[in-house]
């Protein structure tokens, strides 16, 4: 399967091309999609008996019904500051040794692993696109949220699926079925509970607010930090963990045509953020060089966080 996808811009807005400008990208590469996860359930399967099926669907109750309009708004412009912590890219990534995703139905290991599992997937079948190898390795940071320099936010309000607010929740969010959505505010508010809510058919999602968590965060610290990383690999990081729009297609209606070409790069993306998780560890200080080389060319030393 061929995937058509147009070169990336960076955030300057000027054209720059990959190392091996390629027209069309192999959607498929070498990775070979496993069978099952670490707990040797299919991936994403939030029914499954599992030692973990039941903190994950309390995560998502708890998400469902806090993650509002407001608190929203509230969360972006508290953190959107920018002011709590000065640090590297690496050093962050060193602070998430600390952290098990309790959303993730998947994967019980430390988030390093998971970074490093990407990122490598990635580099072994997209050995030209070193800007896809970082932004594997980085499109998690966000969830030093986590962390007490940070505020230790509660884990439903850093990781798990996404969506939008201030319109109708869709029914292809994960756990819909349980109701949870109901408990939400802006459930029963007619500002937000039609289709399209506050918003207009093809605004753009950069003009659709997202439930807060990692992903939004690390895309603000890497956007007001003056990251050369293209616009698609900013569009990856801000929205990986959307899958009601990337897995199932819902919310398409509120897309923009950028968002539909960042979209083809997402969806190469996503495989290898999913697929890639396993009891397999990498060795961290092998690699190190390599993604440290990526952080100072696509990075300043130190980023406000």
């Amino acid at each position: 399967m061929t995937l058509v996808v147009e070169q990336p811009r960076p955030v300057t807005g000027e054209v720059k091309r990959t190392q091996s400008d390629p027209k069309e990208l192999l959607m498929d590469g070498g990775f070979v999609v496993p069978d099952a996860n670490s707990f040797g359930h299919t991936f994403r399967d939030y029914n499954a008996e599992s030692e973990r099926q039941k903190t994950v669907e309390e995560f998502y109750r708890m998400n469902h019904i806090h993650q509002t309009c407001d608190f929203v708004k509230r969360l972006r412009e508290e953190y959107g500051k920018l002011d709590r912590v000065e640090m590297s890219i690496w050093e962050c990534i060193e602070l998430l040794n600390e952290f098990v995703d309790e959303s993730d139905p998947d994967l019980d290991e430390p988030q390093i692993e998971h970074l490093l599992q990407t990122a490598e997937a990635i580099r072994k079948d997209y050995p030209e696109e070193d800007w896809l190898h970082l932004t594997g390795l980085i499109h998690d940071l966000g969830k030093v949220l986590l962390h007490p320099s940070f505020g230790q936010l509660p884990q439903w309000a850093v990781v798990g699926d996404t969506f939008p607010v201030g319109c109708a929740f869709d029914e292809c969010n994960v756990h819909h079925k349980e109701l949870y959505f109901a408990e939400n505010p802006d459930h029963l508010n007619p500002k937000y509970n039609t289709k399209l809510g506050v918003y207009s058919e093809g605004c753009g999602l950069d003009n659709v607010l997202m439930s807060w968590g990692h992903d939004d965060f690390m895309y603000l610290v890497a956007k007001e930090n003056k990251t050369s990383l293209p616009l698609a690999g900013l569009f990856i990081i801000r929205y990986h963990s959307f899958y009601p729009l990337h897995k199932h297609g819902a919310y398409q209606y509120l897309m923009n045509e950028e968002d539909k070409e960042n979209l083809k790069w997402l969806h190469v993306f996503n495989k290898y953020d999913l697929y890639s998780k396993s009891k397999v560890r990498i060795h961290v200080e092998k690699v190190k060089p390599y993604y440290l080389s990526l952080i100072e060319k696509y990075f300043p030393a130190k980023l406000k966080w």
